[in-house]
């Protein structure tokens, strides 16, 4: 154990409001201790704003708490238990490699999740090693901290710590633990978990809960369950829309994997699409494209649809009116996603008005994109630049005819030429972590023990928006013709 003055020294401001919820909520358990901690990664910048000592935790007393070998005074360390529809098929599930090491107050006074991940067996492990791998946790490093420079709410990763001793999949692979952190890890997940086996006052528990952490606006409004709900769907909304507008495909949007939060957890089969194609699918194990990029925001609506019946117990008294209620909130999802993905396109197109025929300029704009097999990122960004020599489309007569009409649209706003760019540069990032960058960086790093390949990778990613002559070489795709598969983590 440390000691007050280490836990001092080091920042540490743990509670764990979440122990205070039901036991049917969570398992109490300590981490699975690991023969030689080594941190191979620290973020500095989300250390400070968390309140911790950058310097202390890289001394190789404090680096065992990061591997879970040191549980600092005062914590509950414990694996939540949740639920959730995979590829449309409930199962019961649960942390079964991570553990909620507690919540850090930061020194403005927010709550955040601090998780070991990777930091062995629990109860809910289902068979499992409770183990993970080290290319697996750098990867979620470095989307995580990508979405993030995007200005898309995510989890963060705090810290990769490897473990000394190996994992067993195909092939024998070095273990590594990531400290993940999240506003909560309250997952659509955990209402259907405590819908199907707890009672109506475990649900009332998880709810009241949840509004206490992340709504409070809404406590005081009549029927507050209703208005959980709303909230909930606008922040998945404002999330997906956002997805889609730089073109990130999850992989495995499994109910489990959608946050009450509103943020982007679990980075495992997860990509950027190069080529513009609704039916893009990276997953390895999507054969039917369910998560398809195009399919992102119906499945968001469907795992929405499985937090409102999970709800209904506490909408209203009258099941019939409970659903009415539920269906009404759900209803406004697609409607409200619809808002928010065509005004970031507008943005990505610098259109500051609203006019009726903009949806149509969007959507023929895709279709010759994907008639061509445009690049996504790169498209937008030779429109942003007036480089239309740059795209595939240069001299194609549909595009030749939508550039007119976008032109004319542009002519018809108040806004000078001026504004209109910098809104596009704000709007369409001149980076994203290409796959085949990340998976140099992942070869590198693993393979070669040579970290630089992934910190250089990290340092351009941070500022997506910066436009600068060093993130030029970022943006080419990958020359291979070969598909790009990505697998669940471990």
């Amino acid at each position: 154990m440390t000691n007050i003055k280490e836990i001092i020294k080091t920042g540490w401001n743990l509670d764990n409001s979440y122990a205070r919820l039901p036991k049917i909520f969570f398992s109490i358990l300590n981490p699975n201790p690991v023969t030689a901690p080594k941190l191979i990664i620290l973020n500095k910048p989300l250390a400070i704003s968390l309140g911790l000592n950058v310097e202390a935790l890289q001394r190789e007393d404090t680096v065992e708490v990061l591997a879970g070998n040191r549980i600092p005074e005062g914590t509950l360390p414990l694996a939540q238990a949740y639920a959730g529809h995979q590829f449309g098929h409930f199962t019961m599930l649960g942390d079964g490699r991570a553990l909620l090491l507690g919540e850090q107050i930061t020194p403005l006074g927010e709550r955040v999740d601090i998780q070991l991940k990777g930091s062995g067996r629990t109860p809910y492990s289902r068979g499992g090693d409770g183990r993970a791998s080290l290319g697996p946790m750098l990867r979620e490093y470095i989307i995580s901290e990508a979405m993030q420079g995007l200005g898309i709410a995510t989890t963060r990763s705090l810290a990769v710590v490897t473990t000394g001793e190996s994992v067993i999949r195909e092939n024998k692979l070095p273990g590594a633990i990531l400290t993940r952190v999240a506003t909560s890890h309250l997952r659509v997940g955990t209402f259907e978990y405590v819908a199907k086996w707890g009672t109506i006052e475990d649900l009332r528990a998880l709810a009241d809960y949840t509004i206490e952490r992340h709504f409070p606006e809404v406590e005081a409004v009549e029927n507050r369950y209703l208005s959980l709900l709303h909230e909930v769907i606008k922040r998945q909304a404002e999330l997906i829309a956002k997805w889609q507008l730089v073109g990130f495909v999850h992989g495995v949007m499994n109910t489990d994997n959608m946050t009450i939060s509103g943020e982007t957890i679990d980075y495992g089969p997860c990509a950027f699409m190069d080529t513009y194609d609704p039916g893009t699918v990276f997953s390895s194990i999507d054969r039917n494209g369910r998560y398809a990029y195009g399919n992102q925001p119906y499945i968001a609506g469907w795992n929405l649809a499985q937090l409102a019946e999970s709800l209904l117990p506490l909408l209203h008294d009258d099941q019939e009116q409970a659903i009415k209620l539920a269906q009404d909130a759900i209803s406004h999802f697609t409607e409200l996603y619809q808002h928010l993905w065509l005004q970031g396109m507008r943005g990505k197109l610098g259109i500051f008005n609203e006019e009726v025929e903009d949806k149509s300029l969007v959507e023929s704009l895709l279709s010759i994109m994907m008639e061509y097999r445009a690049d996504y990122t790169n498209t937008f960004l030779a429109l942003t630049f007036d480089k239309l020599e740059d795209t595939v489309m240069f001299g194609k007569p549909e595009f030749s005819q939508w550039h007119q009409l976008w032109q004319e649209r542009l002519s018809r706003q108040q806004e000078s030429k001026a504004d209109s760019h910098q809104l596009m540069k704000n709007s369409n990032p001149a980076i994203i972590p290409r796959n085949h960058r990340v998976e140099a960086a992942l070869e590198a790093a693993v393979k070669q023990g040579d970290y630089r390949v992934m910190e250089e990778l990290l340092n351009v990613l941070s500022s997506p928006y910066a436009h600068s002559p060093q993130q030029a070489d970022y943006s080419t795709p990958s020359s291979s013709s070969r598909p790009y598969r990505t697998f669940c983590g471990t």
